[in-house]
């Protein structure tokens, strides 16, 4: 079985897992915790690593059955074919959000366009294309997952 991608309606993510799982197909959405600020109070979401992606582990012959959800638009296509994620790359973001290394991350006289190798933590070796630098954030795309990575830092840039 592979790991394929679905693209869904935009803020849907989390309620199309569910409904994925409860028909019996292995889901995984990978959340991370934002911190959300109303005028009145401040409140721990979490929400999505990749907006509107969730990843699928199915038999190929069973894709159709997604269908059935609300919510679901279409698979990932990649050069004409169904995007496929291997088990190393699940692995890898598993990890990375389990270990909570982001904080690890430090620019340097970088800057957007930039392409760098990551050196350490759980995207180590990875090739990543710098897409753009905040104060505290940095967009990073990673073509072999085929997703763009939003890194928070520690230090002011």
């Amino acid at each position: 079985m592979a790991w394929y991608v679905l693209y869904t309606k935009p803020r849907m993510e989390k309620r199309v897992a569910d409904d994925l799982e409860q028909i019996g197909i292995e889901i995984y959405c990978p959340l991370i915790t934002e911190v959300k600020q109303w005028s009145d109070r401040k409140k721990k979401i979490k929400t999505p690593l990749f907006k509107s992606y969730v990843f699928i582990k199915l038999e190929e012959k069973k894709r159709n059955r997604v269908f059935e959800v609300p919510g679901v638009v279409r698979y990932l296509f990649w050069l004409g074919k169904p995007a496929i994620v291997r088990d190393e790359e699940i692995k890898v973001i598993r990890e990375w959000l389990e270990e909570d290394k982001v904080e690890d991350a430090k620019v340097e006289h970088l800057s957007a366009g930039d392409k760098i190798t990551i050196k350490n933590g759980a995207f180590k070796q990875h090739e990543a294309i710098i897409r753009d630098i905040g104060k505290r954030k940095m967009r990073l795309v990673l073509p072999h997952l085929g997703f763009t990575v939003e890194v928070q830092t520690k230090e002011v840039i």
